[in-house]
Formats: C-alpha cells, structure tokens, sequence
C-alpha cells in the first residue's frame, strides 16, 4: 500500500514538472487508505517560495478535511521535506512521513535543501541571513492578550 501512495507522489511530480509547472517534486496526504490532499511545486509558476508539493498538498487535504490538524494522515512526498515542509508537517501534526529522493539528491541538481538544513542548526549570529530583534516589549504584549483570551482555539 506504502508504495502505491509513493508512486501516486512521484507520478505527480514528474506529470507536473513535463507540463512545466515546477520543479520535479510531488506529494500526497494519505487517510484512512485514501488520498485527500494532492500537491506539486508550483514556485516558479506561483511566484511563490512556500509553493512546495508538501505544503499545498497539506493546504488542500486541510480544506477537504476541514481541520487544521492531519494527526490520522502520511504524507508521501517524492523527496525529502526541506526544513520548511519538515516544519509545516510538525505544525499539521501528520502522522508520518514517506519519502523518496534525499535532500543530497536535491542539492546535486541545484536545489538548496541541505545548505538550510545545514544553516538552521547554526547559532542566530553564524547564519548567512542576518535576523535582528526588535521591539520585544511591544511584540510581547500580545502574546499576554493571547494568554489572557478565553475563546483561543490552541494548536
């Protein structure tokens, strides 16, 4: 069955790359032995950074299922999440992850997987992209609102 979805993820991938869509990536979100959420990489199409496979087939399993938690759900992806996609599936609580291709296979055809893999376990001050502070006591009040809201919805 594992198989099955991978391939389902991988025909994706290829199908939507030839149409000259994206990149060579493809996923599928799996429940209950039943695909619910399709995605490709749409970045260059989209103009859109955060158009991974992963994340739209996320986006689209979440509006099907109506729930913005996936915890019964795989998620099948043609290649390893980067740390973007890795962090979104923490996020949507999928279940586990199936995946074919590495991120050193990705970084081999000029993808830059592995290098953020790489500069998110540096040290703030070590990365190549400068983040800087600003207005924390401004910032933090409301995280106090949140904290004192009786409505939240936490996830």
């Amino acid at each position: 069955m594992h198989e099955k979805f991978m391939r389902a993820a991988i025909r994706l991938s290829v199908q939507k790359m030839r149409q000259g869509q994206g990149g060579p990536f493809g996923a599928v979100v799996v429940r209950r032995g039943k695909i619910v959420g399709r995605g490709w990489n749409r970045v260059t199409t989209a103009n859109d950074p955060t158009a991974h496979a992963e994340i739209a087939a996320i986006r689209e399993a979440c509006r099907r299922l109506r729930s913005f938690q996936l915890d019964e759900c795989d998620l099948y992806t043609s290649c390893e999440p980067c740390p973007m996609c890795l962090a979104a599936i923490y996020w949507a609580r999928l279940r586990q992850v199936f995946y074919g291709n590495t991120r050193r296979d990705a970084a081999r055809i000029g993808f830059d997987d592995d290098f953020i893999y790489r500069e998110v376990a540096l040290p703030i001050g070590k990365r190549q992209r400068r983040l800087r502070q600003l207005l924390r006591p401004e910032a933090l009040a409301a995280f106090r609102e949140w904290e004192r809201k009786p409505d939240k919805v936490c996830y």
